[in-house]
């Protein structure tokens, strides 16, 4: 790394398993002597730190009663110090810091301040999910788009509601993050708008840690599975025509627990 006085570099963690760092973010991390991590990094990654390493959890967790702009003034605030006061210093994100992360956000008050910032990409729970359990969100003759949404879809216009009907209605499948509380409610809007109450529904928590679950439900039957199961967060909801576990491409299992970290993927047929 180079040793610049006012320099930041924010770094994507990925979903939670430390064998999914990028090489680049280890090394940055190796070399830090101040970490601010959100809640999310797993005690995996943060056992990697250095011990001198001056480590500080300046995250978010669901109800935690924070207030998020006071809380991303403080971010901001010591992002901004700590360069300052010639620190190699890196904020560490889980996922990938530019989907639903703030990190352009981050990236705007440390120019704002004449502070140099490295951004690098990590890997984002949507993605990680798809590739550890098989789930297709692109394929050819299939599936050309996709589209990255949060909970709050729940509170959209009537407009942008439509918006992303018409992809569901085209065969295009949304990965849905931050949905557990609003979940009930994106659902039905959903079976308002006209979708089949067969389109699929997937539903991964904890992914890449150990713990890591997959609920496989539709439009119809997710609602009650939810209450059935025990879903942790964060999750990470899939909804599509075609957003079924390659495995799974078939009326079969509807719950799976797996290994995480290891894509030993354990299958629960139920009936």
């Amino acid at each position: 790394m180079i040793r610049n006085k006012t320099r930041v570099t924010i770094a994507g963690a990925g979903p939670g398993d430390s064998e999914l760092l990028t090489l680049k973010v280890l090394k940055r991390l190796k070399d830090a002597e101040v970490v601010l991590h959100d809640s999310l990094i797993s005690r995996e990654i943060l056992a990697l730190l250095p011990e001198e390493a001056e480590t500080i959890n300046v995250g978010k967790r669901c109800d935690d009663g924070q207030d998020q702009h006071e809380r991303q003034e403080r971010i901001n605030t010591l992002m901004v110090r700590y360069a300052r006061e010639g620190k190699r210093c890196v904020r560490l994100k889980a996922g990938d810091s530019f989907v639903f992360g703030r990190g352009v956000e981050e990236v705007r008050a440390l120019k704002e301040n004449g502070i140099e910032v490295e951004v690098i990409p990590g890997i984002t729970a949507g993605l990680a999910a798809a590739n550890m359990l098989h789930i297709p969100v692109t394929e050819r003759n299939r599936t050309t788009s996709l589209l990255f949404c949060t909970g709050h879809t729940a509170n959209y216009s009537f407009e942008q509601f439509n918006g992303l009907i018409s992809l569901l209605k085209e065969g295009s499948p949304i990965v849905m993050y931050m949905g557990i509380r609003n979940f009930e409610t994106v659902i039905q809007r959903l079976l308002d708008a006209g979708l089949p109450p067969t389109l699929h529904v997937c539903i991964v928590s904890k992914v890449s840690l150990p713990g890591q679950k997959l609920l496989r439900g539709t439009l119809e039957t997710i609602t009650a599975l939810v209450a059935e199961k025990e879903i942790e967060t964060p999750a990470v909801f899939f909804i599509g025509e075609h957003t079924v576990p390659v495995e799974l491409d078939c009326p079969v299992a509807d719950f799976i627990e797996s290994k995480g970290g290891n894509s030993e993927n354990i299958y629960k047929n139920r009936g």
